[in-house]
């Protein structure tokens, strides 16, 4: 048995503000892009921009935040996930394995 008690782990100090890393008008892809980030450790929050449409129509979206220390890391994700998603074939018939239709 060991004597000495293992220490629990503490969550990360915040020493700043959060930064936005991702805009969007779509609530859709800001879930995308807070599961990818999550998936990864890094957490964040998404906040809604929205304005009184009343007001200023069609102003507003989301935008995604993450601590001032993982801005970077998360920065670098969301562009190899975009890169990734750009260079994928957009023709989906290519991917059809199940022969000629009938």
């Amino acid at each position: 048995m060991d004597p000495k008690p293992q220490p629990s782990p503490r969550p990360k100090p915040v020493d700043a503000a959060p930064v936005d890393v991702f805009g969007t008008k779509e609530d859709s892809e800001a879930l995308v892009v807070k599961g990818l980030l999550d998936s990864a450790g890094i957490d964040s929050v998404i906040v809604s921009l929205d304005a009184p449409q009343e007001v200023l129509p069609g102003v507003g979206g989301v935008v995604v935040r993450v601590a001032a220390e993982d801005a970077e890391e998360a920065r670098r994700l969301i562009d190899e996930y975009r890169t990734a998603a750009e260079q994928a074939p957009e023709d989906e018939e290519a991917d059809d394995v199940s022969g000629p239709a009938a």
